[in-house]
Order: structure tokens, then C-alpha cells, then sequence
């Protein structure tokens, strides 16, 4: 008898192409019959039991063609009694931490801004997908939280970051309210399945979900994200989207191979060609010619017909 190697066996598994995560979060996963698929990737990366209960939408979530920051802001409840709000965000720029903390900032803000009373501000868990790897060796799941005040002289003595769910009531569950931070590089990944996330992980590197998964959500989201089951509209949309991501990405690593890897010169870059999709694909919703787009944007007849 022949040993099959169980890595073979891994190698040969058949699976589904899907559309890549980010894009699913920008604009196909946004109705209440896709929050199984939210709640079972939440539920895995947390091993809890997350049920989404509302996409809170808020200036901050509204799509851009081309934007490189895909965000989406999440209500949920774990474990059927702590609420919380989540914030998945995809990250590509050279402001990276900067940017992780103005949303979480604006998540806290606007729930205040909401109608929320500052006592009942919900923990923010801050996920963040970035598609890099920070130098790291083989991690590819990083998380970032405090436990409270330290004692500088006394550091035995520690002051938990929490205060009561119902501050009419001082002997009601105290809640843990600092956010929590989540770092997932998915080129980190070495694609051996050890449990449900690893099996998301998977999805997010591979932009491909495996037939034998079991994670929670995962089956529905194989479904749901199918590339050969979109419309030829529907793929020509996430082709063009796909192009113009690689665009920008490719503009920026070119200027990195000619010297230009200065953060700031960088980021200026970015925000200079993004800016130009941006403002011509908006030009040419108004039925403005391409002609005149071109001159004024400086990009040409072809980049814009791809718009």
C-alpha cells in the first residue's frame, strides 16, 4: 500500500474560486441575509459565538470606485449578551497604523454622534487586513489589547479598562469598553488548516474557499462570492475593480524600484493616482467626454474607458 502524504492530500483538495474579501466587504456583503457570512468570520477569528445584528452606515462606509481603504462598520452581540461594534477594514497604504487609528476613533465618534450616551459607547474590535507582511518571519494573525492602568510604582496594581453596562445600577456586569485591535496578513499564511479560521485565512489569501471547509459562515460565502456564477456584468465590474487596485499597486512599487520609497513621497503618489480614478470616474457619470477627462486628469483614453 502506498502512504498518501497528507500535504499531497491537502494540495489536491478541490475548491471554489470566489471574489476576493475585500471587494465582497465593499460591495456584495451588505445585506441582512449576508450577515451569517460576517458573523461566522467573526465568530471564528474570536472563538466566539458573534451574531451581526446591523451595518451602521455612516459616511466613512460609503464606497469609492477605486479606494484603496474597503471599511465596513458591524453591530453585533457575542456570546448573546456583550454588544459590540466591529470595524473589518482592508489596509494598503503608507500611513497603515495612523489610519487604524482615526477608524477606530471615528467607530467610537459616531456612535456618540448616533444618538448613544457616552456611558453606553460600545467596545470596538478594529480588524485589519493587509495584504504585506511588516517584515514579520511567519505570524500572520496579530492582536493588540490592554487589560487597564498599570501601577508606575506599584505595578501589582492594575485598574481594568471597564465600567458598568447600566450606570443606574452600580452593582449591574461590568464590560470591557478599550478597543481591541486585530492585525491578519494573509500572505503570511502557510496554508496548513488547524481549526474554522484557518479556513477564512485560507479564503483571504487564496481569494478560494476549499470543499471540505467547515467554518462558520464559510459554505455560505462560497456560495454567495462564486466567480463563475456572477453575471458577465458582474464580472466585468470586479475585473475592472481588480485592474485598478494592480494599477495603483504597480505605480507605487514602481516608484519604490526608482528611489521613491520615502513614506511621504509614496503616499503622495497614492493619493495623487487614486485621486485622478476618482475624479475621472466621477466625470464620466456626469457624461462628460473622455477627451475631455483625459486632459484634464492626465490619464489616458484607455485607462478611462476601463472606468
Amino acid at each position: 500500500m502506498i502512504a498518501v502524504n497528507p500535504k499531497n492530500k491537502e494540495e489536491s483538495m478541490s475548491e471554489r474560486t470566489i471574489v476576493s474579501f475585500d471587494y465582497a466587504i465593499k460591495y456584495l456583503l451588505r445585506d441582512k441575509s449576508d450577515f451569517e457570512i460576517l458573523s461566522g468570520f467573526l465568530s471564528e477569528l474570536l472563538n466566539r459565538d458573534v451574531e451581526v445584528l446591523a451595518i451602521l452606515e455612516s459616511e466613512s462606509n460609503r464606497a469609492k470606485s477605486t479606494g484603496k481603504t474597503n471599511r465596513i462598520d458591524l453591530k453585533a452581540q457575542i456570546d448573546n449578551k456583550e454588544f459590540a461594534v466591529f470595524e473589518i477594514q482592508f489596509r494598503e497604504s503608507v500611513d497603515f497604523f495612523s489610519r487604524v487609528l482615526f477608524g477606530v476613533g471615528k467607530a467610537i465618534v459616531e456612535q456618540v454622534s448616533a444618538g448613544e450616551d457616552l456611558y453606553d459607547v460600545k467596545k470596538i474590535y478594529s480588524i485589519n487586513i493587509a495584504y504585506y507582511n511588516f517584515d514579520v518571519k511567519s505570524e500572520y494573525l496579530f492582536n493588540c489589547k490592554t487589560d487597564g492602568f498599570i501601577g508606575v510604582n506599584h505595578p501589582n496594581e492594575l485598574i481594568k479598562f471597564e465600567q458598568v453596562c447600566d450606570i443606574n445600577n452600580p452593582l449591574s456586569p461590568k464590560a470591557d469598553i478599550h478597543p481591541e485591535y486585530y492585525l491578519i496578513l494573509p500572505k503570511m499564511f502557510d496554508e496548513h488548516l488547524r481549526g474554522g479560521f484557518n479556513e477564512w485565512m485560507y479564503a483571504l489569501k487564496k481569494s478560494a474557499v476549499r470543499d471540505d471547509s467547515k467554518a462558520k459562515g464559510i459554505k455560505k460565502a462560497a456560495q454567495k462570492l462564486d466567480y463563475l456564477k456572477m453575471t458577465d456584468d458582474e464580472k466585468k465590474a470586479y475585473d475592472e475593480y481588480r485592474s485598478n487596485v494592480s494599477s495603483v499597486n504597480s505605480a507605487i512599487h514602481t516608484a519604490k524600484i526608482n528611489g521613491f520609497a520615502d513614506g511621504k513621497i509614496e503616499g503622495k503618489i497614492e493619493g495623487k493616482i487614486e485621486g485622478k480614478i476618482e475624479d475621472a470616474a466621477a466625470m464620466k457619470a456626469e457624461g462628460i467626454g473622455d477627451d475631455i477627462i483625459a486632459k484634464v486628469t492626465k490619464l489616458s483614453i484607455d485607462e478611462i474607458k476601463k472606468l
